[in-house]
């Protein structure tokens, strides 16, 4: 791993009508567009889908660095993420988020010790764990053609 901290680029590219264009170096291009709950046409991500799938993006792959740290032996591990979000003091936030994840584990595992596992790494997750932190903003008005 490398030294902190570390920092973390995209660019995002907009126009009136089509969906945003997301992209940073060495990755593959994505497309942002409201959900359905917003206004948009759905089929798209978005930036509520993609918090939510960080979310259970990062238990995972804590997950995955904590048991192989622990060398404990796992088949498959799938989750299912759900982000309930509501008006909050004038503001809609994501109030809460559940993630549920189905360990597969070999035969004569300890489930305790699974299960304490993933609590570790729901625990350790960086996503999650910036969900409440303090919010900044920059920004930068160009007018162009």
């Amino acid at each position: 791993m490398h030294p902190f901290p570390h920092r973390y680029q995209v660019s995002i590219r907009a126009t009136p009508d089509a969906p945003l264009a997301l992209g940073g170096e060495g990755l593959p291009p994505l497309e942002s567009l409201p959900p359905p709950q917003f206004g948009g046409p759905g089929g798209y991500w978005s930036p509520e889908t993609m918090l939510i799938a960080a979310a259970g993006d990062c238990v995972l792959l804590t997950f995955r660095a904590i048991a192989r740290a622990s060398k404990f032996e796992w088949r498959e591990a799938t989750a299912d993420v759900e982000g309930l979000l509501e008006r909050f003091e004038g503001n809609s936030r994501f109030t809460q988020i559940r993630t549920r994840v189905r360990l597969v584990v070999p035969a004569g595992t300890d489930a305790n010790r699974a299960r304490l596992l993933l609590e570790k790494a729901e625990k350790g997750c960086l996503i999650s764990n910036s969900l409440t932190a303090t919010r900044h903003l920059e920004c930068e008005v160009v007018e162009g053609a």
